[in-house]
């Protein structure tokens, strides 16, 4: 489970789309769309196109705008490739080897220890001999130290002197020095920091980092029992707070790095909060850090002086429901401040605020979400930034001035829009598509003007023997307030005559869209489309396409109206003479499993059949950070959590429910399924379980085959009658 950033979720998510078949989201067409690209710019009127040729292989193009004349360029080599032209003879850069800012050097792994090669040298330089494993290296912005946790405490490494610098020493089994626990990383920092928990300053003189200690915090206990772990098992024993529990205590330190010494920011350490995503202003002088008090609804960013660790509060914002932290703030390298994406206005949108905490401007005031921002030329005083538009499932590509004036909308026409800029902004290449039209490559001048279609990609004739069709539409909630946007596939050989098994595909967290946007979907058809199986999906009024607006409904009430809207999603669907409303599947991972486990259970008379993974069934279960959000504490919110949960509608289930988990989630505990599995059981329910051992929060190789087949099966058996 994640927050409800995008990118996290489709991490979540990607094992469980692999091993299942499902197209959960518009994929990019398959017609050329990964293939036939711009890969960027040779200046700013001649554009780079990779297409591909009569044999099939790929040809790179440079391309005068204007007149569409192109000759053929050679790729350019990436940046490891660059490198490794520069190695010596039986030397080779690993995936996990990183090259420095200033592409002048590499640090390599081996056997736990870190070697260092620097341009020019005959062999790499051993830079520690410990063999205990150095973890999260990352250079300094100048690229003359590294900086990385060692047993949870922080070290430095100077690259010019040859020297290790220890930044800590007091981390031990629950105190962490630059190194998060388990929530922050899943929650708030996100997967991809990999624990990390400390941030250069630009010049390299400083870095700031997290102190942490767990030694409040429960523990939660896995049990490995794989061949892998002997006779006798291994304890897995990990720090995780759930909802209620105490949280761990963190602080924010910055090291200086020439004396070793840390100071300490001065907030109130008694104070349960979270401290995260710092940034640094661009003379390093100063350290932002955002400061979200444990309920989540009140935001401040602290401006600190890193030599005293005193500050002051520059930007604060508050909401009854939740406010979720900044991740994609853009520090204007002029000094002058730093631009916001803030739904403080009920819709994201962008703002411009000054260090001393005075809002320079406003930069746009729509209401509709603006999704992040592309480029800022602050020469030109000019930011580019995507936005949904009025249409939700759209996407465009917007110009604004940094005064806030003078907005241009770039792309245009329904769709996704993936526009390319060219280096002065002189030049856009929309690369556009729909639902309905594998679309095109088109090139504008900057006001906007059409100049010629670089590309147009095929669209094979519809054969509704090989082929599948979708359909992107609006439901309108039971309550009349919101329009919900769905989209159906219907099956190969399609006939409005018959009737026809239907299949949610569903996650449904809070702002996670199941449609992203209005994308070309092919017509190759999915497993479900090859087997006589509509699939259906719907995006609830809190999956983000109506602003805070619809996503305040799910606060203290998780489950609630994602339920009632989807069974709007049903109804609609027994309305269609084709549908057989005796088959109404729904599946899902993680809090699609838990929709889906809830849809059999509180959604009985709804739906019939269900395959759910990894699933939460009961949110006291699950993480503090990530529930509490959305639902307070237990102690707050008894009811919310007594009515979110499908352990407490379990007498009400009647259809037919697969469930699978793996023994060691660490993320949605297994302990999810068992609860749900006893009550079943104790209510004398049937029902299918399969276990999946040394699996985490998804699985692959052989077991992920495995449970594509059992999903495959189970569609089969109960819609058709018939193993596959």
């Amino acid at each position: 489970m994640k927050r409800q950033n995008y990118a996290r979720f489709l991490l979540l998510l990607t094992v469980w789309f692999a091993i299942s078949e499902i197209s959960l989201f518009p994929q990019m067409p398959p017609r050329g769309g990964n293939q036939i690209r711009i890969t960027g710019w040779a200046d700013d009127t001649h554009y780079i196109i990779r297409t591909i040729n009569a044999d099939k292989q790929a040809v790179l193009q440079k391309v005068d705008i204007r007149t569409g004349k192109g000759v053929s360029v050679e790729p350019e080599k990436t940046e490891r490739e660059l490198f490794s032209g520069s190695l010596p003879t039986g030397i080779s850069l690993g995936s996990a080897d990183i090259i420095s800012p200033d592409n002048n050097s590499a640090i390599f792994f081996k056997e736990n220890d870190i070697y260092v090669f620097v341009k020019g040298a005959k062999e790499l330089r051993r830079l520690t001999s410990d063999n205990i494993p150095e973890v999260n290296v990352r250079y300094s912005p100048d690229s003359k130290k590294i900086a990385y946790t060692k047993n949870k405490d922080l070290y430095v490494y100077d690259l010019v002197n040859f020297r290790e610098i220890r930044l800590t020493s007091d981390a031990s089994e629950k105190v962490y020095n630059g190194y998060s626990s388990w929530v922050y990383m899943e929650e708030i920092l996100g997967r991809g920091s990999r624990y990390a928990a400390f941030w250069w300053a630009p010049d390299g003189s400083r870095i700031a980092y997290l102190r942490t200690d767990e030694t409040d915090v429960p523990v939660f206990t896995l049990n490995r029992l794989d061949e892998a772990d002997g006779i006798h098992g291994k304890l897995e024993q990990v720090p995780y707070p759930k909802p209620g529990d105490p949280n761990p205590k963190v602080k924010m330190g910055v090291a200086d790095v020439s004396s070793g010494k840390t100071t300490w920011v001065k907030t109130d350490y008694g104070v349960d909060q979270y401290l995260a995503w710092p940034f640094w202003t661009p003379d390093s002088k100063k350290l932002a850090v955002q400061v979200l008090n444990r309920d989540q609804n009140d935001m401040k960013f602290i401006l600190v002086d890193p030599a005293t660790g005193n500050f002051n509060i520059i930007y604060s914002e508050s909401r009854k429901s939740w406010i979720d932290f900044f991740e994609n703030i853009y520090v204007m390298q002029d000094g002058s401040g730093f631009i916001l994406k803030s739904c403080r206005s009920d819709w994201d949108n962008l703002y411009y605020y000054a260090w001393d905490g005075r809002l320079i401007a406003q930069l746009t005031n729509f209401n509709w979400r603006v999704n992040g921002i592309s480029r800022v030329d602050e020469a030109a005083r000019m930011l580019y930034f995507t936005g949904t538009g009025p249409e939700s499932t759209d996407n465009h590509l917007f110009r604004v001035g940094l005064d806030g004036k003078g907005l241009q909308q770039i792309s245009n026409g329904p769709g996704s829009h993936d526009v390319s800029i060219s280096p002065k902004g002189s030049y856009f290449i929309d690369s556009w598509n729909n639902i309905t039209t594998a679309g095109s490559m088109i090139a504008y001048d900057k006001k906007g003007r059409q100049i010629r279609e670089v590309y147009k990609f095929e669209q094979a004739q519809f054969d509704p023997s090989k082929n599948s069709r979708s359909e992107l539409f609006r439901i309108k909630t039971s309550d009349g307030l919101f329009d919900m946007p769905a989209i159906i596939t219907y099956p190969i050989n399609f006939d409005p005559g018959k009737k026809y098994p239907v299949v949610f595909t569903i996650y449904g967290g809070p702002d996670s869209k199941n449609i992203q946007s209005n994308r070309w979907q092919g017509t190759n058809p999915s497993w479900f489309a090859r087997n006589g199986i509509i699939t259906f999906t719907i995006d609830h009024r809190g999956s983000g396409h109506f602003g805070k607006k619809g996503l305040d409904y799910l606060y203290r009430s998780l489950g609630k109206w994602e339920i009632l809207d989807y069974e709007d999603g049903v109804k609609w669907l027994r309305s269609q003479h084709f549908v057989d409303s005796t088959k109404i599947g729904i599946t899902g991972s993680s809090y699609g499993g838990y929709m889906t486990c809830l849809a059999l259970t509180k959604g009985a008379d709804y739906w019939t059949h269900g395959f759910a993974g990894s699933s939460v069934t009961d949110f006291r279960l699950y993480d503090d950070v990530y529930t509490e959000r959305f639902m307070d504490t237990p102690e707050d919110n008894p009811e919310g959590y007594k009515e979110g949960a499908a352990t407490t509608f379990s007498k009400n289930y009647k259809g037919h429910l697969y469930l699978n988990h793996g023994d060691l989630d660490d993320n949605v505990h297994m302990q999810n399924s068992i609860w749900l599995i006893s009550k079943l059981e104790d209510d004398g329910k049937v029902f299918e379980f399969m276990l999946y051992p040394g699996g985490r929060h998804g699985w692959g190789g052989a077991k992920a085959m495995h449970s594509r087949n059992e999903e495959n099966r189970f569609w089969m058996r109960y819609f058709f009658g018939k193993e596959q």
